[in-house]
């Protein structure tokens, strides 16, 4: 592995673990041994780490929420994005973390986040639609665009949901199975919205995927 993919692989481990804003790059360097100079030759500063994360992110974001090709959506389909995007959402959790502060920071990253989140709300509604014409959902075309909206406001807005709602004792301590609670409530959204042919082998997934998270942890 070269020095500058060194650089993004160190840069998102310790983003990870620490938060972006109490990282710098001379952590980053110290991190992996190389000198400040060195890192200055690959970036010119932390917010091109940090765009290039972003870029990676999106790219594997996008390539989750893709349609099957050559069939049919499937239940199991389902299941199957939502577990891809909140591994995503793991992987690069402090993106999630401190999401406010890093678009307040780097106008040209809103933007290009203002735009990944139009890319997505098209695939996530692409998704709902082919569930419709699946038969497994009976949606109206505003039912499709609806569910993708709140759909992703549960998606990126969960990390902040756990830490405004664990115990503060806790909430260094979140994990990603605590963080794929999230399923269970975008599965909650379609629950309406089942056709009778499929609505017990749906339910069945969501059940034995994961059980409603328990708040009352801690109290």
């Amino acid at each position: 592995m070269g020095t500058r993919d060194r650089i993004i692989e160190a840069g998102l481990q310790l983003f990870n673990e620490k938060g972006e804003r109490a990282v710098t790059t001379n952590h980053i360097a110290a991190h992996l041994g190389i000198s400040p100079g060195n890192l200055y030759y690959h970036f010119r500063n932390k917010q091109a780490i940090i765009a290039v994360l972003f870029e990676n992110y999106q790219l594997r974001i996008s390539e989750t929420l893709s349609l099957p090709e050559g069939r049919s959506i499937e239940p199991g389909d389902k299941l199957r994005y939502l577990t891809g995007v909140f591994n995503e959402i793991w992987a690069y959790r402090f993106m999630h973390r401190d999401m406010e502060h890093l678009l307040e920071a780097d106008p040209a990253l809103h933007e290009e986040y203002r735009a990944f989140f139009r890319l997505c709300l098209t695939r996530i509604e692409a998704i709902f639609t082919a569930l419709g014409e699946a038969g497994i959902l009976s949606v109206t075309k505003q039912d499709c665009h609806d569910l993708a909206l709140n759909t992703w406001i549960i998606v990126t807005s969960w990390f902040s949901f756990l830490k405004c709602h664990l115990p503060v004792q806790t909430q260094n301590e979140i994990t990603q199975d605590m963080l794929k609670g999230g399923i269970y409530q975008i599965f909650c959204l379609e629950r309406p919205y089942l056709t009778a042919e499929h609505k017990e082998e749906m339910l069945a997934l969501q059940q034995s995927f994961i059980p409603q998270p328990d708040w009352t942890l801690g109290q």
